[in-house]
């Protein structure tokens, strides 16, 4: 529907190849994606049109991550959008002045796979994965099993396992869902 609001999140950095590849990995999570190219943009537009989560990098021209994140406190709008550093040097004392300013996250880009990313920041946003067991006997879900053409006893036809339900939280301000239905043994329908 164009009426859906999906999760913004605006991503920060100077780093055009980097921010581009989190950009197309989150939109395809299905968040909406701003970009700005240093703290400074990324301040203005945050201000502006704040998101619901900042992914910043640390070094970058006009305004660090550092000086970004001590802005974004002091600002009204923008002191409770919570903050993910995305950091290539991961260096020690760059975590703990990050833990002081209260980032939510820390992530080091080659230790921290895209995909671990997006997780990681629906995982502050409280919209994670979340895994559900369904009774057959209890309201539609005998109804859900035919219609989506599962065995009756909902196992998985290659090892036999119960099915789950896992269900990924779209938005949060909305409560709106997507689910699918997965073996926990081996990942198959």
């Amino acid at each position: 529907m164009a009426n859906d609001k999906k999760l913004k999140i605006l991503i920060i950095d100077d780093d055009d190849p980097i921010r581009g590849m989190y950009a197309d990995v989150f939109r395809h999570d299905g968040f909406e994606v701003e970009e700005a190219i240093d703290g400074v943009e990324g301040l203005d537009k945050a201000t502006k049109n704040p998101p619901n989560i900042i992914f910043t990098g640390i070094v970058m021209p006009r305004m660090d991550g550092f000086m970004l994140i001590e802005a974004l406190a002091k600002n009204v709008v923008t002191a409770n959008v919570p903050v993910i550093i995305s950091s290539h040097l991961g260096r020690e004392e760059d975590k703990q002045r990050a833990t002081a300013l209260g980032v939510k996250d820390f992530i080091v880009r080659n230790v921290v796979t895209p995909k671990e990313a997006v997780e990681r920041v629906r995982k502050v946003l409280g919209a994670g994965e979340y895994k559900v067991k369904l009774n057959i006997n209890e309201l539609d879900a005998r109804q859900l099993i035919r219609d989506i053409h599962l065995q009756e006893n909902f196992q998985c036809s290659y090892c036999g396992a119960d099915l789950i339900l896992v269900i990924n939280m779209t938005d949060v301000s909305t409560h709106e869902f997507a689910a699918r239905i997965v073996c926990p043994n081996c990942g198959r329908v």
